[in-house]
């Protein structure tokens, strides 16, 4: 866990891999946010934000986006403001999803593939899906908020073996 004085205020999830191949399908990775209510972290997400929305108070926004990977280091970035959010939200589960349109793809088929996840200066999580490689889809972090109302991130990654729309619906289950 990580939370230092008042907890998170702005935190950035940013994502990198490399293009296909020439003449392969392109590779294409988004970063997903699912905000769950304070009355029910582990239930429904209230909403959820990817590369076609944003929350609708504004407090998660996608910054970047890439269908590619271009090769050229962060080319996706999910920005969440904790610091604004409602006091009704608990909990944020954010992952990775590969879409598979063009055949199945894992995280060991994506070269340099990598998220970062870090509040201002403060890297908080780093990691190159090594530990979930056979899976399509991967929590990367969980943000919850104490009885104080303090944010708090904890590091999730965990793989699942599911599309994108299906991983929306089971990012956020309880811990095995």
């Amino acid at each position: 866990m990580s939370g230092v004085g008042k907890g998170l205020a702005k935190v950035e999830v940013r994502l990198k891999w490399d293009p296909s191949r020439y003449g392969e399908p392109s590779r294409h990775l988004d970063i997903i946010a699912a905000t769950y209510s304070a009355d029910d972290p582990y239930g429904r997400p209230v909403y959820v934000v990817h590369y076609e929305s944003r929350s609708p108070d504004g407090t998660i926004n996608m910054s970047r986006h890439s269908e590619t990977g271009m090769g050229f280091g962060f080319v996706e970035a999910m920005v969440l403001e904790f610091d604004r959010m409602s006091s009704a939200y608990g909990r944020v589960v954010v992952g990775v999803a590969i879409h598979q349109d063009g055949g199945p793809r894992t995280f060991g088929d994506i070269s340099n593939a990598g998220v970062l996840v870090v509040e201002g200066y403060r890297q908080l999580l780093a990691d190159d899906f090594a530990g979930v490689a056979d899976a399509t889809a991967a929590t990367v972090a969980e943000f919850d908020r104490d009885a104080s109302g303090v944010w708090e991130f904890r590091e999730m990654v965990r793989g699942f073996d599911s599309d994108p729309v299906l991983f929306t619906a089971e990012m956020g289950g309880v811990r095995q």
